[in-house]
């Protein structure tokens, strides 16, 4: 197996996060995951989102297809956790190398979106509702920003994207949540 050092993932439930998939298939949290359970820090795909980027219905494995079983909704039975209406929530990363950073976005589907359909553009709100800059900074390994959840009722996905910037790319990472 091969694991790439230039990744990240979110963080485990034991200390926020929340849980991302990909992180959900590293712990053995839910199986049938392919190459993604030994490598939760390779989800790196071009940056420019939402204006470029991966494409629709591969947004959560970065347009990888090694890593394509992070985009199966599989019926909702991602593990997801629990969050409240504008709730304050801060967001934990594990950087396995970090990297000169634009900045953290995280975006969350709208109301009414099918949790069951390939997560999409149009399924997002494609303003982040939280915006890190760090201006070509270098963060530490572990990072945490603090940020309010938007008000939602019921199941959604919070796209996180980290941007490079002296590469191409970007990391994507999907966390499955219930409010």
């Amino acid at each position: 197996m091969t694991i790439h050092s230039n990744g990240c993932y979110l963080l485990s439930r034991r200390r926020l996060a929340p849980t991302s998939r990909a992180k959900n298939c590293a712990d053995g949290a839910v199986q049938n995951c392919g190459q993604i359970q030994w490598e939760p820090q390779s989800t790196e795909g071009p940056k420019g989102f939402p204006d470029s980027g991966p494409a629709d219905g591969k947004l959560c494995s970065a347009g990888l297809a090694q890593f394509a079983e992070l985009d199966d909704q599989r019926g909702g039975a991602w593990p997801a956790t629990q969050l409240s209406s504008g709730q304050s929530y801060t967001f934990r990363w594990h950087l396995t190398a970090p990297h000169s950073t634009t900045d953290f976005k995280y975006y969350i589907t709208q109301q009414g979106w099918d949790p069951n359909a390939p997560l999409t553009r149009s399924a997002l709100e494609l303003t982040p509702f939280l915006t890190v800059p760090l201006n070509g900074s270098r963060p530490a390994n572990d990072v945490a920003h603090q940020g309010t959840v938007p008000d939602r009722t019921g199941r959604h996905m919070i796209l996180a994207v980290w941007t490079i910037s002296d590469t191409a790319n970007a990391f994507y990472q999907c966390s499955d949540v219930t409010f």
